[in-house]
Order: C-alpha cells, then sequence, then structure tokens
C-alpha cells in the first residue's frame, strides 16, 4: 500500500519524514510494546502504535520501520520529529484508535504481520 493511501485512509498527518520517497508497505503491525516490535522479521511495515516517546523512533530504526502511525491523537514531540528527520523515519499522526487504524487499512487491503 503506498504511503499516500495510508496518510488518506488514515486521516493521518505527516510530521517527520520523507513523503516524496517511494515507500510501499506490505504489511501493518500494532503495538505499545516495543519489545515485540523488535521481534520482527519482516519488511515494508507501518507501525501502528499510541507509544509516543523516543524509544520509539530507537526501536523503528532497529527494526527497520520505514513509518510509524501515531494514534488516538498522540503527538510526536520535537525531539522525536527531529530523530526520525534524522534516521529517515516517517511519522504519522492520526485521530483514530489503533483499531480503528488497522481495521481500515486491511479492509483496504494491507495486510497483518500475523
Amino acid at each position: 500500500m503506498k504511503l499516500s493511501e495510508i496518510i488518506e485512509l488514515t486521516n493521518a498527518k505527516v510530521v517527520a519524514g520523507d513523503t516524496e520517497k517511494n515507500h510501499n508497505l506490505l504489511r501493518a503491525f500494532s503495538s505499545d510494546l516495543m519489545s515485540d516490535v523488535l521481534t520482527l522479521d519482516t519488511e515494508h511495515i507501518l507501525l501502528i502504535t499510541g507509544l509516543a516517546n523516543l524509544q520509539l523512533v530507537r526501536t523503528a530504526e532497529m527494526a527497520d520501520i520505514e513509518v510509524v502511525l501515531l494514534a488516538r491523537n498522540k503527538r510526536a514531540t520535537p525531539e522525536m520529529i527531529e530523530l526520525a528527520n534524522e534516521t529517515g523515519l516517517v511519522l504519522l499522526e492520526t485521530p483514530y484508535s489503533i483499531y480503528r487504524s488497522g481495521g481500515v487499512l486491511f479492509k483496504n487491503g494491507l495486510a497483518p504481520v500475523y
């Protein structure tokens, strides 16, 4: 699924990263537990989470996650935005819940990791 589709379907706002890069995401994973994220062995993942701190950005970098969707009106801090831009991570913010975000993306063809 293209990044532009994810943004449109989740009513998301881009707060960091290069949206011009061809991000073609194949799967989505939802978690607030970064230890679970680190167990993933899949590429081209969208991470949907309610966690909004620097640990999230560091974990996404270690797990080779390209795009993170912050759910439930969570806001990225200036430090998160700066680090995301440095590491090439795209950060999105949506008013939707994790459940709704995942559901609408699944309904429109984005596969789950599990």
